[in-house]
């Protein structure tokens, strides 16, 4: 590769990756300080000094750089050529007979090498800044409440957490679910037959989830059976404790069920849609599009690299601060590229799958449009 560059494929190469570098440490610096603005006062609340305060920033940040390569990348782009264009560079080496494919050919060469690269980042890298930056946040919030006296079961509680299982027919409720514990408090399971009618419930003070024994354990409650044709209680028998062999629901993804798709990594998002389908969940086209829009901008580098050569070397010689100011333009065209097709699949008008792809083949097309009208 280095040794088919010519002298303008290096000059072109070095002025831009080193705007391409400062763009993005601008760029990450901005997002350190939002991070800084968001979660210091929190957690410096929560008793993060030190290294781990500054751990949780490093573990944090790699969840943005999907976000901040192809704005880096517009940006850089946008910038470079621009200045190239009007310092007639590319009109030289056009007159000297070089093809404008093979003048641009580094350039998509790193952005093929951008894509692989935001493919490792999304299936590898996000995922666990995600989960792990999260991760962090509640053992701060334990550790803090465990200073204040507070109730191990009450320890990193939530609340009124439901579950519906409609392919094992069973309805989940518990009081409070404390992740201190891992056990749900003040428990409710009702089994329905094939109408959503109940037969029986298990009610109980606390349930725990078995991992080596694949089922739950029921402790001081009662097991309740009923008439599904009239709902009149038929029986009640209390119980000390009970472990339910055919209950296999695992309490991570019932936890799961009510956070927003962008507080979800990869990996749980499609554990979310794959539980959604089954259920034909009102909720799947959100969490649909998120996941496969995650896959769907590994292309992203590409798209843009598409948009800003046109679009920077066909514009009028201007100062090329100008062209930075264009991305700003281009990016709210695709942020209503993406509102659009999240509420066209929200309404079900299209496939989530569709939906997802919708902002890059807008773009892909105003791509198009712009080579088309490049001489």
């Amino acid at each position: 590769m280095l040794g088919a560059l010519n002298t303008f494929d290096r000059h072109l190469l070095r002025e831009w990756l080193q705007i391409l570098g400062l763009v993005l440490a601008a760029t990450i610096g901005l997002l350190l300080v939002q991070v800084l603005y968001d979660d210091f006062r929190q957690l410096r609340e929560l008793g993060a000094r030190g290294s781990v305060f500054w751990r949780y920033l490093g573990v944090t940040m790699p969840n943005y750089l999907s976000i901040v390569l192809p704005l880096a990348l517009l940006v850089s782009l946008l910038y470079v050529l621009g200045k190239l264009h009007r310092a007639n560079e590319f009109t030289a080496m056009r007159a000297a007979g070089v093809g404008f494919t093979r003048l641009t050919a580094p350039i998509w060469v790193v952005g093929l090498f951008c894509c692989a690269l935001s493919w490792w980042l999304n299936t590898t890298v996000v995922p666990w800044s995600v989960e792990e930056s999260r991760t962090m946040k509640e053992e701060l919030e334990f550790r803090h409440q465990t200073a204040k006296a507070i109730p191990a079961d009450r320890v990193g509680a939530l609340y009124s957490v439901a579950f519906d299982n409609s392919i094992g027919r069973r309805m989940w409720f518990f009081n409070r679910y404390s992740k201190s514990t891992d056990r749900g408090y003040g428990v409710s399971v009702s089994e329905l037959d094939r109408t959503r009618r109940e037969l029986a419930r298990i009610t109980a003070a606390e349930a725990w989830y078995d991992p080596a024994r694949n089922g739950w354990y029921f402790r001081r409650g009662r097991e309740l059976s009923f008439a599904p044709e009239t709902g009149e209680m038929t029986g009640s028998k209390p119980f000390e404790e009970k472990f339910a062999a055919n209950y296999h629901e695992k309490p991570e993804l019932m936890l799961l069920i009510d956070r927003r798709p962008t507080l979800l990594s990869l990996w749980e998002l499609n554990e979310m849609v794959s539980y959604l389908e089954v259920e034909r969940s009102p909720k799947l086209a959100s969490y649909a599009v998120r996941y496969y829009g995650l896959i769907a901008d590994v292309v992203g580098p590409l798209i843009v690299i598409a948009i800003a050569i046109p679009f920077a070397v066909s514009g009028v010689r201007v100062n090329p601060a100008v062209g930075v100011s264009k991305s700003l333009g281009l990016f709210f065209l695709y942020y209503v590229f993406s509102s659009l097709s999240t509420a066209l699949a929200t309404k079900g008008s299209v496939d989530p799958i569709v939906a997802a792809w919708l902002p890059n083949a807008g773009m892909a097309v105003l791509a198009l449009w712009f080579f088309s009208r490049l001489r």
